[in-house]
């Protein structure tokens, strides 16, 4: 294996040059210091891409990073996979287990191998594919360990130059698949025809993978919060919903618009009205000192002046920044929700999806993903907020 991987130029794919992920695992050992931890392992896709840049499809089969607070990270995952870790990544050290052994045993046998074992380990525990099976098997290997849950994600919130370049162009590449989805949006037309549209000219525009499906929805099934398309034909005086997002080098931009196809409703059109000065509401808290509790009370006030409390029974919105599958959100890191007093720095990233609906009847929305400045934000999308009529 190893005579093969030398086939493959370490790094020769990877996100960002080799410096950005050096300070990155710098800043989570200045952290695994101060709380006296001697390695951390973390399995989620997102914090892994974070601190090395492994990126894979594949992430579904078990891999863990290893960061020792003195020495240098080690991967571990399935062999087959080791060949994109080492296009991917910097790293001197990555350890591929054969398809027919444990994970848990494969991790816990690299670690053991490495004079580990009885020292302070913390585990991240929140990650998507840590089973309860694999952590209990990872325990009975390596001893008591403590939780090392929050660790990566706080150091995430806010992110680098490199990082804000990357969401820019996630976010031209997503305007392009939603101005085809707006396009494609016509009577007689399909919510596939739609999906197809946007997809197309996302990928074409340079979009990876995203981390979830785009979500079109028409007429009464825009109703339901999370409906996407299932081969409805749109029909005149239809309220269409299109959620999307756009990704680069796994960093993600969403946006949600509105099509009212024929008539508009004279009740779509007033709830569509609350929906924008509330969203403008929302905006005008996005600056630094700020907090995220203050920008959902502010879109909560306006909403609850108007009546429309019952048809927003949600957070204003999430941060931003690497996804895999099932998300393209970083809600677990930080939402805009009342009790969240964190407050907004420069280089944080959220989107804001404000949505009033009429269950099983319609959905009105329109967001933007936002971008903390030292002034206040910007917005990554150029598509006009109106409701788009057709």
């Amino acid at each position: 294996m190893k005579d093969l991987l030398k086939r493959v130029t370490r790094g020769g794919e990877a996100a960002f040059p080799k410096d950005e992920f050096d300070l990155r695992i710098k800043a989570l050992k200045k952290l695994l210091a101060a709380n006296d931890i001697d390695l951390y392992l973390t399995s989620g896709a997102e914090n892994i891409f974070y601190l090395c840049g492994q990126q894979t499809p594949g992430y579904y089969t078990f891999q863990c990073l290893a960061v020792p607070v003195r020495g240098r990270p080690f991967l571990v995952l399935r062999g087959l996979e080791a060949f994109n870790a080492r296009a991917n990544t910097y790293l001197s050290s990555i350890v591929g287990y054969a398809d027919d052994a444990n994970p848990a045993e494969a991790v816990a046998e690299v670690v053991v191998s490495r004079g580990y074992k009885g020292k302070r380990i913390a585990v991240d525990r929140n990650a998507w594919f840590l089973t309860v099976n694999l952590h209990e098997r990872l325990k009975r290997k390596l001893g008591r360990s403590v939780d090392g849950s929050g660790l990566v994600e706080g150091l995430r919130r806010v992110k680098s130059s490199r990082e804000l370049a990357a969401m820019a162009r996630a976010g031209r590449i997503n305007d392009a698949g939603m101005a085809a989805g707006l396009e494609a949006t016509r009577v007689g037309a399909t919510e596939n025809d739609v999906a197809a549209a946007i997809m197309q000219a996302s990928i074409a525009a340079g979009s990876e993978y995203v981390g979830m499906e785009p979500f079109v929805s028409s007429g009464p099934r825009s109703g339901h919060p999370h409906s996407t398309w299932r081969r409805r034909r749109l029909r005149g005086r239809d309220i269409v919903i299109l959620e999307t997002a756009g990704c680069f080098q796994r960093y993600h931009a969403a946006l949600f618009r509105t099509v009212a196809l024929g008539r508009v409703p004279a009740r779509a059109r007033s709830m569509y009205a609350v929906c924008r000065e509330a969203l403008d509401a929302g905006l005008a808290e996005m600056k630094p000192g700020n907090t995220c509790a203050s920008v959902h009370q502010a879109v909560q006030a306006v909403i609850d002046d108007h009546g429309e409390s019952a048809g927003y029974r949600k957070r204003t919105g999430y941060s931003l920044g690497v996804s895999f599958a099932p998300d393209w959100g970083e809600g677990n890191i930080l939402s805009l929700y009342r009790g969240v007093d964190v407050a907004l720095e420069p280089g944080m990233v959220f989107h804001m999806p404000i949505t009033l609906r009429e269950y099983a009847k319609f959905t009105l929305a329109v967001s933007e993903s936002v971008v903390i400045t030292a002034r206040g934000h910007k917005t990554l999308s150029r598509i006009p907020r109106e409701l788009v009529e057709g």
